[in-house]
Order: structure tokens, then sequence, then C-alpha cells
């Protein structure tokens, strides 16, 4: 990722799940894969980081949402 541009190495730091509890990490994994398979096939540039930005929207939201399940017994 050093030849990045500093703008999306430093969104996709955000995708990062390692330290979420594991019913919250199931859900916040499929976006960083989804970001980093578009980083690895589009060119750095606005709409890109524009994108970024919406997808970390997306996952912030449906972790939130989550939070919100029944605790298992």
């Amino acid at each position: 990722m050093a030849d990045r541009h500093p703008g999306t190495t430093h969104l996709l730091r955000y995708f990062e799940y390692d330290h979420l509890p594991a019913h919250l990490a199931w859900f916040s994994a499929p976006f960083h894969g989804l970001a980093h398979e578009m980083v690895d096939h589009l060119p750095d540039g606005p709409e890109l980081t524009a994108g970024l930005r919406k997808l970390l929207e997306a996952k912030d939201c449906m972790v939130r949402a989550a939070l919100d399940l029944p605790k298992e017994s």
C-alpha cells in the first residue's frame, strides 16, 4: 500500500475489525473485503475516496444495528 495515496490508506484502516467482538466482526468483515477489493482494482482519486467514505458509513451503520440484536443466552 506504500504506492497508494495517503487518503486511500488512511481510510482503509477504519475497515479493520480484529478489535471487535466476534458477533460484531461478522458484520464488519465483508466491508473490509470489499474496501480492499475496490482499492486493488480502482485508481486513487476523489471518487474512490468518496466511495470508501460511503462504504465506511454503511459499515458503521450495520455494526451499530448489530448492537441492537438480542443477546444469545
